[in-house]
């Protein structure tokens, strides 16, 4: 669908989170799986909510999305989610699975929900089974409150360095419909169908299916456009609740409105994958890599990734090094059609390759513009309409040093 939206119809709410949209509260408490910070977190609608969510294609899928697929698709409704940080419940077998449900167990019992209307997610080590009288601490202690986005944005961090969040609006039937959401991601971002974790809340009215069709549509364009190592976890999901809180038509692609609440969804998952990027481990600086011309968006949009995915450019950039051939190098090993003959490239506003041929630029320039907090490198090709974006950032010393001591 060509997206034909004019920009003053959605609004960005600076400020705006995950409880920006009517009928949500949240919390986050500190359980004791990490130190001193908070770890476990929830997030509730006051009426159940028609759902949509992504998950990892990872083979080794996590416990807690097993948990979560299966009520929804019981239920094809949620109204809430259990999170906590530190521990994924990642590769922990049969035990693993019984403490996910538990985990949902004792959050339904004690707002007295189905049980398939609470999600489960977890984030952290890989490997390691739940200290379960810490879960069960955090179920019986965290409160749910209308100003508790910042607890439960900081609840389900692990690497990340600042939480991440993001609020947009427009109007369906005349009437203000909001978007907020909360993500986390630092690394082990080269998501396949989703990044890490990411969760979305609406009051807008739409049933299980349409919103599954926008969210996929969005994630597409944004968090599936995202790399920061080329690594992809266990556990990575992104979910999305709308519980109608504003009353209008249901939302359907043949609402007169549906456009406009599909833009602003994916706005939210672009900022957030963004913000995502940004934060990358050790990161300095954002890179965004733009394709047009391509013979497909899914041929843009597969160089782009390929181009921001790779070490060597990423290095390239962290050294303020306007190494051109390290882009040439990734465009080249893509998958993607292309003609060496017939391929631009620009590092911000100045032109370093053309045609097949090397073009004079300033290395003074170029060196200035790298050392900004965001950089742009622009490709242009010549086999079609194409058109697709990548964001990621670069690869510093500190990457390593986290890693390297990401247990201890």
């Amino acid at each position: 669908m060509v997206q034909t939206v004019k920009t003053h119809e959605i609004d960005k709410v600076e400020g705006g989170n995950i409880l920006s949209p009517l009928g949500f509260q949240s919390g986050g408490v500190h359980s004791g799986l990490r130190y001193r910070k908070k770890d476990f977190g929830l997030l509730m609608s006051d009426t159940p909510a028609s759902v949509a969510a992504v998950y990892t294609q990872s083979h080794f899928q996590a416990p807690p999305l097993k948990v979560t697929q299966e009520g929804i698709e019981k239920s094809g409704k949620i109204q809430g989610v259990v999170i906590n940080s530190a521990v994924a419940n990642a590769c922990t077998g049969k035990e693993g699975l019984e403490n996910a449900y538990k985990m949902r167990e004792m959050i339904a019992k004690r707002f007295g929900l189905p049980e398939e209307y609470i999600a489960v997610a977890s984030t952290g080590v890989i490997g390691e089974q739940l200290p379960m009288e810490k879960i069960f601490y955090g179920c019986e202690t965290v409160e749910l409150s209308r100003e508790g986005a910042h607890d439960f944005q900081k609840s389900i961090l692990t690497t990340d360095t600042c939480e991440k969040s993001a609020c947009y609006q427009t109007k369906i039937d005349g009437k203000t419909v909001t978007i907020g959401g909360a993500a986390k991601g630092s690394g082990m971002i080269h998501p396949n169908m989703a990044t890490m974790l990411g969760f979305i809340t609406t009051d807008a009215t739409i049933e299980t299916e349409a919103l599954q069709t926008a969210l996929s549509q969005s994630i597409e364009k944004s968090f599936n456009q995202i790399t920061v190592d080329g690594e992809t976890s266990t556990n990575d999901m992104v979910l999305t609740m709308a519980n109608g809180s504003v009353e209008h038509d249901p939302l359907t692609e043949n609402h007169p409105d549906w456009e406009k609440f599909q833009v602003a969804l994916q706005l939210v998952c672009e900022d957030l994958a963004k913000q995502v990027a940004r934060d990358g481990e050790g990161a300095t600086k954002l890179i965004e890599v733009n394709v047009k011309g391509a013979s497909t968006n899914e041929e843009a949009r597969i160089i782009a990734k390929k181009v921001v995915g790779s070490s060597l450019v990423k290095t390239a950039m962290y050294g303020l090094d306007a190494n051109w051939g390290r882009i040439v190098g990734a465009i080249g090993h893509s998958d993607a059609t292309v003609d060496p003959n017939g391929c631009d490239i620009y590092i911000e506003d100045q032109l370093v390759f053309s045609d097949g041929t090397p073009c004079p630029f300033s290395e003074e320039q170029a060196t200035e513009d790298m050392s900004n907090a965001e950089v742009k490198i622009d490709i242009r090709l010549h086999e079609g309409e194409g058109k697709g974006t990548a964001w990621g950032c670069d690869l510093t010393y500190d990457y390593v040093k986290i890693n390297a001591s990401y247990r201890t």
